[in-house]
């Protein structure tokens, strides 16, 4: 934290123009040492100067240079900008003479990471930067901005200021029994305190389940026997033709997959193997991956031929995506109908052919239905948006529950603040008040150069 790091911050190729950014106490120093035509040692804070970039006597490149004193930039310390002529030989050569005069090369996510530990951002405003820098839709940049601008730092913020309220009154408490102007906290005000956070946070953890849908997707899984039109599905919903299609059964031998923008939500569109007994090991190998995609997915296009009865292995098909989200995709609707619908009762159908494509419209709208997606797009987007986050705020929930117990119980106030305060220590974790300097580390590691 006490050294001058500096990287390459743009893309390393041909380009316009390639930005250089150096961090650290020396940073002004460093790059004033290659740079001619203004001292930068002397200059205001958050000016830009033109000049040229010498190698001694040899001219490098002319650039234009930012200069940007702490404590008011990213990482609260001095940031030093340089814009060269894109191009790899000349970035590269202006970033070694900078490596040359003090400072050392970035680690991945480390001006992010002094950002973190210089009290600049938080945590989640951290992940948030990665999460913008990864968005593929306007609706993922939308929530990576809530998190880059503190909103659903707030969120968590206020939920731990109420524990933390609950926790000061009940330490009033304990140790000063003998004031008779203090509130005195009994089990019931604590029941009824805790009955609001629970509240709040079954909500944030509802929320939530929309943000992993925005960042992640809807994993779709389009399964059925062998020869009943998957691959084409797939290759009609991503409009791209991916899947190797023909009428020789065992075709897919392999999952295929592709991805579909659907209002802002990316599905993330899976074709597997058909489902069948076969003695071909290696089919087999695939239709084993077929059946263990199942269990991984958000959603299941079951996919059925419309001239054909139902048969046994699409009954033992649908009984393995009972718990699951699934639509029933009849294909080649064009032709004869052999199909009991009262073998499929209370199921959501669609019938199409991916010959004119009919159907595949009402596939997607049916798509949108079950996941919301119409509300998930314009909706709140204040919410917890990755793994780590919610899988904290979860493990919150369990200890909330253990507190109504032990409340039920007749568990001493005194024990019971043990948990409490275990609340305010995990809501800690999720914005970084509180964090384990390996995990960190792992954290920022993922993040690219330059940021």
């Amino acid at each position: 934290m006490n050294d001058t790091i500096a990287v390459i911050s743009t893309s390393l190729g041909v380009g316009a123009i390639s930005i250089i950014r150096v961090s650290g106490a020396d940073s002004i120093k460093a790059v004033n040492n290659i740079f001619k035509k203004t001292d930068l040692t002397l200059v205001q804070s958050h000016t830009i100067h033109y000049g040229h970039i010498y190698d001694g006597e040899e001219i490098i490149d002319e650039v234009l240079v930012s200069v940007m004193r702490s404590p008011k930039t990213f990482t609260m310390e001095d940031i030093v900008e340089i814009n060269c002529h894109g191009g790899i030989n000349t970035t590269n050569k202006v970033l070694a003479l900078i490596l040359s005069n003090g400072a050392r090369l970035a680690e991945p996510g480390e001006f992010s990471k002094r950002a973190f530990l210089n009290g600049r951002i938080d945590l989640v405003e951290a992940e948030g930067i990665m999460d913008l820098i990864n968005a593929k839709t306007d609706v993922m940049r939308k929530l990576a901005l809530n998190q880059v601008g503190g909103n659903v730092s707030k969120l968590i913020g206020n939920l731990r200021n109420e524990i933390r309220d609950i926790l000061i009154n009940i330490d009033v408490n304990i140790d000063y029994p003998e004031y008779e102007d203090i509130l005195v906290i009994t089990k019931e005000m604590i029941a009824t305190n805790i009955k609001k956070i629970k509240s709040q946070t079954l909500h944030i953890l509802r929320e939530s389940e929309n943000s992993k849908i925005i960042k992640e997707g809807i994993k779709t899984v389009i399964i059925g026997r062998p020869n009943v039109g998957k691959s084409s599905v797939l290759n009609r919903l991503i409009d791209e033709d991916k899947a190797i299609v023909t009428n020789i059964p065992g075709t897919t031998r392999d999952i295929v997959e592709g991805s579909v923008n659907i209002d802002g939500i990316i599905l993330n569109v899976i074709d597997t193997a058909g489902i069948r007994e076969t003695t071909d090991f290696v089919e087999q190998l695939g239709v084993n991956k077929s059946i263990n995609m199942i269990d991984d997915s958000n959603l299941v296009i079951l996919v059925l031929n419309n001239n054909e009865s139902i048969a046994k292995e699409d009954l033992e098909l649908l009984r393995k995506i009972k718990h699951n989200k699934r639509i029933i995709f009849i294909n080649k609707d064009d032709l004869e109908t052999n199909i009991k619908e009262e073998l499929l009762k209370d199921e959501t159908i669609v019938y199409g052919n991916t010959i004119s494509d009919n159907g595949l419209n009402a596939l997607t709208e049916k798509i949108k239905e079950l996941f919301n997606i119409d509300q998930i797009a314009t909706n709140d987007y204040t919410y917890l948006s990755n793994a780590r986050q919610i899988g904290i705020l979860a493990s919150v929930l369990e200890l909330i529950k253990d507190i109504e117990e032990s409340l039920k119980n007749e568990i001493p106030i005194d024990i019971i603040a043990i948990d409490i305060k275990k609340i305010w220590e995990l809501l800690g974790e999720i914005i970084g008040e509180n964090y384990n300097e390996e995990l960190i580390d792992e954290l920022f590691k993922q993040f690219c150069l330059g940021k």
